[in-house]
């Protein structure tokens, strides 16, 4: 009988076993996929060396989350502490001991081969009948996440120290070897898609920035406008609002209705933002303390993350840490939060010459904004916005590519779907 990948799903996920799979604690897995201990599919390579203090090397970094391989820096013998170092080859596997239960491991690319690493990293090589992509890849599976974390001895999480030989130990099946080389030629065919993508989104992040530089300065203008700018003292044209207190009395309030916007929401909702993970009385903020702000209100940072704006697409509460901002009938609404956005570094440079470790109302009230008429205002936003429409599409473009390479994973790594060779 022949099972379709349907039917495979369905069976697996009722804890059944599909003709032609078997059960291991591991998981199921095709009965033609070999397991065996981690040391039979990897082993460890030492190759230390003396580091010569006029000499330069390149010292590897691994990322967390499976970030892969990367350079640490360039440095002379004599400037690295620890002399205790070793060398890496391309297509080693590197784990990081201390930083592995974040899945801090990756193969080395072809452009840090002889590049070293401290002793706080361990080094493997494949073993025969092992594609050291493919090996990497069936780490980053849930089950050997899990494993991390399972083989790494401590009670803070940044200080866990991972025992090295107690993974080796540990089971792993994988297919035959040219279906392993198969599968990985798959999915780093999907990563290079997700990085072409990712280049082509920080080029159109880098075009914003300049168009924002140039447009929101006057420095370049829009064909049809040619009126003079004007210096605006922000406060004169843009009411500072701390917002109001919640009514406790409003059945919203004890309902949670009322959203709750911290920092982070901001930092990570862009220009709009509308929703939160968490409403008021889910925060835990006493009403006394929490500010409500009604929608349309630009939501300006004074504390942490300093000139980090958004627009209240909804009524939301905040704390005292964010200011609102309502500009009058001189601003449009969308160019003020341009404006804003495009002066983080001015923000951040006067924190630094005044010493001021925030900021407040009068100091962002206070600040001289150049402006030009509120239609040519309404002709930059329109442009600054498609520009980011164009990257909001190319995040959910992005997104979509990475929930397909996690599909593939998941099918592929598993034997779930398998691949002619």
């Amino acid at each position: 009988m022949i099972l379709r990948t349907r039917d495979i799903i369905e069976q697996i996920r009722q804890g059944n076993v599909p003709e032609g799979y078997q059960k291991t604690k591991d998981g199921i897995f095709p009965t033609d996929w070999h397991t065996q201990k981690m040391k039979q599919w990897v082993a460890l390579a030492e190759r230390p060396g003396t580091l010569e203090d006029d000499k330069r090397y390149r010292l590897v970094t691994v990322r967390r989350g499976f970030g892969g391989v990367d350079l640490r820096g360039e440095y002379l013998g004599k400037d690295i502490l620890v002399k205790n170092y070793f060398r890496v080859r391309q297509g080693d596997f590197l784990i990081s001991k201390r930083q592995i239960a974040h899945g801090a491991c990756g193969v080395v690319p072809e452009s840090l081969d002889g590049a070293v690493v401290s002793n706080e990293y361990n080094v493997f090589v494949p073993n025969q009948g092992t594609n050291i992509e493919m090996f990497n890849l069936m780490m980053q599976l849930p089950h050997y996440t899990r494993l991390f974390h399972l083989m790494s001895d401590g009670v803070h999480i940044e200080k866990l120290l991972f025992k090295t030989q107690d993974w080796m130990r540990r089971q792993l099946a994988m297919p035959p070897i040219e279906e392993q080389q198969k599968i990985a030629a798959i999915l780093t065919t999907q990563d290079k898609v997700i990085e072409l993508k990712e280049k082509r989104l920080a080029e159109k992040q880098r075009q914003k920035k300049y168009l924002m530089q140039q447009l929101l300065t006057g420095k370049k203008r829009l064909l049809g406008f040619s009126g003079t700018w004007k210096k605006e003292i922000l406060g004169k044209c843009a009411s500072m609002c701390s917002g109001g207190t919640p009514d406790t009395k409003n059945e919203k309030y004890y309902g949670n209705d009322y959203i709750w916007i911290s920092i982070k929401d901001m930092t990570s909702a862009g220009k709009y933002i509308c929703s939160s993970e968490r409403g008021l009385t889910e925060a835990g903020i006493l009403n006394c303390s929490a500010r409500l702000f009604p929608k349309g209100t630009i939501l300006f940072a004074m504390y942490a993350s300093i000139g980090v704006c958004s627009i209240a697409e909804a009524e939301c509460c905040s704390s005292q840490a964010i200011l609102g901002i309502e500009p009058d009938s001189k601003l449009n609404n969308e160019f003020l939060y341009y404006l804003l956005s495009n002066s983080k570094g001015y923000f951040k440079s006067f924190r630094q010459a005044s010493s001021q470790p925030n900021l407040n109302k009068g100091i962002v009230q206070s600040i001289v904004v150049q402006i030009p008429e509120i239609e040519e205002q309404a002709a930059i936003v329109e442009v600054l916005s498609a520009a980011d429409r164009e990257i909001d599409l190319l995040r959910q473009d992005i997104e979509q590519e990475k929930q397909k390479k996690k599909a593939l994973m998941q099918m592929l790594l598993t034997g779930i779907v398998r691949v002619k060779v």
